[in-house]
């Protein structure tokens, strides 16, 4: 009597070589998605950070140019007017050093020493090369006791 011993190992065997491609296809249908998309999020990230935060370098120069044009020429009507314009000011100065790489003692600052830190950050933006009232710009930048 042979018994049930090589019958079933054959069986077992049979239901592997009948199964194996199967399994291997559908793990195949749902892995090589799954990796392909681990490996695209991963790379997007990665490029995501390379991506410069904030607008544009001109943009900001821009504004710079612009908030400087308000606050060295005009009075504002009001003190709340004068210190939003001032802190707008300061913010998109320290968005170019920023943006240039440059260290801002404006940074740091605060009270009475912000005026001061606020000339040394300009004439580090100006030593990186940015113009801040550049010539034959708007006649409203110069200043009335120039």
């Amino acid at each position: 009597m042979a018994g049930p011993g090589p019958a079933l190992q054959g069986f077992l065997v049979y239901l592997v070589v009948a199964a194996a491609p199967t399994l291997l296809i559908w793990g195949g249908l749902r892995v090589v998605p799954f990796v392909y998309r681990r490996l695209v999020d991963a790379h997007r990230r990665r490029r995501a950070t390379d991506q410069p935060v904030g607008p544009p370098i001109e943009s900001a120069v821009a504004n710079l140019r612009r908030l400087r044009r308000e606050v060295r020429g005009r009075v504002q009507p009001n003190q709340v007017r004068q210190v939003a314009l001032l802190a707008a000011y300061d913010e998109t100065l320290l968005q170019v050093c920023r943006s240039v790489g440059v260290d801002a003692p404006l940074a740091d600052a605060a009270g009475p020493d912000r005026a001061f830190a606020r000339l040394l950050t300009e004439a580090a933006v100006e030593n990186a090369g940015i113009l801040l009232d550049p010539p034959g710009g708007n006649p409203a930048a110069t200043r009335p006791d120039e």
